[in-house]
């Protein structure tokens, strides 16, 4: 057990099936990680139903009153101008002014990152945060970014998402040097956008040139030929909601070819550990919790419609973020 006190912020306001889906994931996430402290940012009159109706088991936690939400509908002034009495940007302000803590939020996404470079600034030497997250291969997973809070990069802005997926991989994977690869069209060197040729030439020249693939397409994203891939975020976006869009589809399709004949569902019964094994390896749910890699502090973004169990996924993923000092080793790289 760490000595440090650990403490995890949460937008309770947030997403589809709040207050009931964070509270309920904070309290899966306790049952292995009891030592950890929760601040729950939400309006107090609606949290004592909860606890009482859902049955909520929750210890180490105190409600901070929040008078203001923020929509999907708001725009970047509305955010800036008028919710300074939201979850998102009361739970921002917390982490700003104490150490070990972190941010989770199921909210609107421009908000979350918008207000997290504003309340926590950014990493020196970063330009733009990066969206990042884990995508399944047939080996484990890669991180994958910028899975949409830049639709427009340039060659300097990968390079940067490179050396933070660096320091991301040391923690989650310390012994292995991951192998880094730029998603693009084409393998060819003159293939691609201006701004793509730029960046391969950059990371080719920098201290991770013996671990960059150089451009991969792609369809090789699930092979596991890459532990890291890079990207524009209006491309990453589109590449991780077809993926999702994706595991749902599979995953349907063999549930009504099981559930059509005795003999199909007795086939089911044989495999059914190996199916669902299977199942767990490209579930989103598994891989939820995307992070604002380069703000300077810890930030996470769930998905909006996760559920309780997903919403713990990603409570973990900030915790292990907090306990090894991601920023730092972010920090360590762009010194060097």
């Amino acid at each position: 057990m760490s000595a440090r006190q650990i403490t995890i912020a949460i937008d309770a306001m947030g997403g589809e099936g709040s207050p009931y889906k964070c509270l309920k994931g904070a309290e899966i996430f306790s049952i292995k990680k009891p030592n950890v402290n929760f601040k729950i940012f939400l309006e107090k009159k609606i949290i004592e139903n909860i606890f009482l109706q859902k049955k909520i088991n929750l210890i180490n936690y105190e409600i901070i009153n929040c008078d203001e939400n923020v929509s999907d509908e708001d725009n970047a002034n509305t955010i800036l101008r008028s919710r300074k009495e939201s979850s998102i940007f009361k739970g921002l302000k917390y982490v700003k002014e104490n150490k070990d803590t972190g941010f989770v939020s199921a909210g609107n996404t421009a908000a979350l990152m918008i207000l997290s470079r504003l309340i926590l600034g950014m990493i020196d030497g970063v330009n733009r945060p990066a969206i990042c997250s884990n995508i399944p291969n047939k080996n484990s997973f890669s991180l994958m970014m910028d899975l949409g809070a830049n639709v427009y990069v340039n060659a300097n802005n990968l390079m940067q998402f490179a050396l933070m997926g660096y320091s991301y991989f040391s923690i989650i994977d310390p012994k292995r040097k991951p192998k880094i690869g730029l998603i693009n069209i084409g393998t060819e060197n003159n293939k691609g956008l201006e701004f793509l040729q730029e960046a391969h030439e950059l990371i080719s020249n920098s201290f991770l040139k013996k671990d960059f693939l150089g451009f991969i397409e792609p369809n090789k994203i699930t092979q596991g030929v890459c532990d890291i891939i890079l990207s524009d975020g209006y491309t990453g976006n589109i590449i991780l909601k077809t993926a999702e869009g994706l595991s749902g589809y599979i995953t349907s399709q063999l549930k009504n070819v099981f559930q059509k004949s005795f003999k199909n569902k007795l086939s089911y019964k044989i495999i059914e550990k190996d199916l669902l094994e299977f199942k767990n390896n490209i579930d989103p749910d598994e891989y939820n919790g995307a992070t604002l890699l380069g703000i300077n502090g810890i930030s996470i973004k769930s998905h909006g419609n996760a559920n309780p169990y997903a919403f713990s996924c990603a409570l973990n993923k900030c915790y292990d973020f907090i306990l090894n000092d991601l920023n730092k080793k972010i920090i360590d790289n762009f010194k060097s």
